[in-house]
């Protein structure tokens, strides 16, 4: 649930803290918000991934598409080690492969969109287990108690 924190910027908690949007280097490349959102939970997975590695056990990929043409992919490998998050294919078979469009991630992002809704209605595309997104929504959301 992303909500206005002390200064101003949004949060989902004290997972990710959303500033107003300003391109960084990799979203500059692309133009897409959603570069963002991965560095940021990037930071995040090099501070406790090997934590999150022992609760989810999964590889989540997620493809940024525009008018039905993949434009960019992301990794989240949560399966072995201290976990990684990349920008590309998984290298690995993912468990859950996440299709939706760069506006439709940042409104999930922002919880103006539910995911239940976003994937009954088809802005979301999901290959692979349900079952393990839902455990990646729990655990992105409880990220704090880590």
């Amino acid at each position: 649930v992303w909500k206005k924190g002390d200064n101003g910027s949004e949060k989902a908690g004290p997972c990710v803290a959303l500033t107003p949007f300003s391109r960084s280097s990799s979203a500059k490349a692309t133009g897409l918000q959603s570069e963002l959102i991965f560095e940021e939970i990037g930071h995040r997975v090099r501070r406790v991934g090997s934590q999150l590695v022992k609760k989810v056990g999964a590889v989540f990929q997620w493809d940024i598409v525009n008018g039905g043409t993949v434009v960019a992919q992301w990794t989240l490998d949560l399966k072995t080690g201290a976990g990684e998050v990349y920008h590309g294919a998984s290298r690995r078979p993912a468990n859950t492969v996440f299709i939706l469009s760069d506006h439709d991630f940042m409104e999930l992002v922002r919880g103006k969109l539910k995911p239940r809704k976003a994937f009954l209605v088809g802005k979301v595309k999901v290959k692979g287990s349900l079952l393990l997104s839902r455990k990646l929504e729990m655990i992105l959301k409880d990220c704090s108690t880590l």
